[in-house]
């Protein structure tokens, strides 16, 4: 078979991995499926090609932390102090392990406090669809769980945000200072911003039908890129814009719905494609990959104690599982390595030791069950 042969059949697949991973009952699967999917397309593509999928994937890599912040629905303060306390005791013990791990392997100290900061996070997107159909949870534990791992979210973006700021300036104190700036006012910015695009966005969707999806992709994208010209963060605005957006609504559907054909089904897999190519795929049988599953192994071994003896959370003993899923967490955490210019086998152990992670949780907790109700657009009441 030569090369183009073979690119023709990974297409095929490419194009059958949602398909294939619903049948399986295991819809989370999609993106750790893509992930393996660019480990292989690497070798098989040249290096056009190869710039192309990446280029794409960038744009992939917006709409993604767009979407992370459209599922980020928080409820009112005073219901989150049970589930804040719970998730600081959570990452706290998590993190020594964790930055451990990471030394071990070899990863400078930052870069270590990024892997943590992203290992310790959970995919809600991801975990959610095994959440409301997971049979050992009772009403308060259901409610207390998807709580905690909406903030465990939401700590995972705000971390990486800070603890990427380092990474490709040698710690230069001053460039650090500068891009924390940046950092509040990409906040301030889409805060601002965020009320008339919501109504333009509101209007958009009422008056236009086969363009919709355009067009609310291109107000995304042209906000990123005001804010890249401003000198703030492309990915950041991204986030904070769907934070503050996470209520749109037209028709009953949330945004993300509309979104959902050419981001969910075209770019933002291409972004994980895109992430496994950037990963030799020698590493898999390399020390860093014996590593990263080692890691796996050993966090998940180590939240199961944690949650069997002491942060229980009203569920049965699996309940913790729902926790691990981080892909998307620890994708955000290898792109931003892999875009400093870092050597690849950091990246590749952060991201191996969440893909395995979130293989190994979502296969081991009880499938969605097939007669269940469509999950809601927020799952944080």
């Amino acid at each position: 078979m030569n090369s183009i042969e073979l690119i023709i059949v990974l297409l095929l697949l490419f194009m059958a991995v949602p398909d294939l991973c619903r049948v399986a009952r295991r819809p989370a699967l999609i993106y750790p499926a893509f992930v393996v999917f660019g480990l292989a397309l690497g070798p098989a593509v040249s290096g056009d090609v190869s710039a192309m999928i990446q280029q794409a994937g960038q744009i992939g890599f917006l709409l993604l932390l767009f979407e992370v912040g459209l599922e980020i629905d928080l409820p009112a303060p005073r219901e989150l102090v049970r589930p804040v306390s719970y998730v600081v005791r959570w990452v706290l013990l998590q993190y020594p392990v964790v930055l451990a791990l990471a030394r071990f392997a070899g990863l400078p100290w930052l870069e270590s406090f990024v892997a943590a900061a992203a290992i310790t996070g959970c995919s809600v997107g991801m975990a959610h669809s095994a959440w409301k159909s997971y049979p050992g949870l009772d009403a308060t534990s259901r409610l207390f769980i998807v709580r905690v791992m909406v903030l465990l979210e939401v700590l995972a973006i705000v971390l990486l945000a800070v603890e990427t700021t380092g990474l490709g300036y040698n710690a230069k104190w001053w460039m650090i200072v500068l891009k924390l700036v940046g950092v509040a006012a990409a906040v301030f910015l889409c805060s601002r911003i965020a009320v008339p695009f919501t109504r333009l966005i509101q209007e958009g969707l009422g008056r236009t039908t086969h363009w919709r999806i355009h067009f609310v992709t291109l107000v995304v994208l042209v906000v990123c890129a005001i804010g890249e010209r401003l000198g703030l963060s492309a990915a950041k605005m991204a986030f904070f814009l769907g934070l503050f957006m996470s209520r749109v609504q037209h028709d009953g559907k949330g945004l993300e719905e509309y979104l959902a054909p050419i981001s969910q089904r075209f770019l933002i897999p291409i972004f994980f494609v895109s992430l496994g190519m950037a990963i030799p795929l020698s590493y898999l049988w390399s020390r860093t990959a014996l590593l990263a599953l080692v890691a796996a192994a050993l966090l998940l071994l180590f939240r199961e104690m944690l949650h069997r003896r002491w942060l229980q959370t009203g569920g049965d003993a699996q309940a913790y599982l729902l926790f691990a899923p981080n892909l998307t967490m620890v994708a955000l955490a290898g792109s931003a390595l892999l875009n400093a210019g870092l050597d690849a086998q950091i990246a590749a152990w952060v991201v191996l030791t969440g893909l395995f992670m979130t293989v190994i949780a979502i296969v081991a907790l009880p499938p969605p069950q097939l007669d269940a109700p469509p999950a809601p657009t927020h799952p944080a009441p």
